[in-house]
């Protein structure tokens, strides 16, 4: 039996987020990178995380809090980033637990495609 990917979209990790992660693929939208992304948190790689991020603001050293779990994504809404775009925007919450306190991440952020792959800019 599969694992569910994080990204909440109801498929196999191994469907779903597993081949953007790996390298195998890469995300056709804005809205499929910010799942990976969220995945990638999830499930604490680092490496792509770093691989998605722009390389003009991506920080460094990345550092995660091994201490945050990673409970549900829901993704608000999108403008742009589809297959023949080169920017676009995702909002979304990021519901997560710390020290035994549940709390949301509520952002909107900025995709563009850098060298023909989409990445996260801000």
């Amino acid at each position: 039996m599969t694992d569910l990917c994080p990204c909440m979209q109801g498929e196999p990790f191994d469907n779903c987020c597993g081949p953007l992660l790996s390298g195998e693929k890469s995300a056709a939208t804005a809205a499929q990178l910010m799942r990976s992304r969220y995945t990638a948190f999830a499930r604490g790689d680092r490496d792509y995380l770093i691989r998605s991020w722009h390389r003009s603001t991506r920080p460094k050293p990345l550092r995660l809090d091994p201490d945050q779990r990673w409970l549900r994504l829901e993704i608000v809404g999108t403008t742009g980033g589809g297959l023949l775009e080169a920017e676009g925007t995702v909002e979304f919450r990021a519901h997560y637990e710390q020290n035994g306190r549940r709390d949301v991440l509520h952002q909107n952020s900025n995709f563009v495609k850098q060298d023909g792959r989409w990445v996260y800019l801000e």
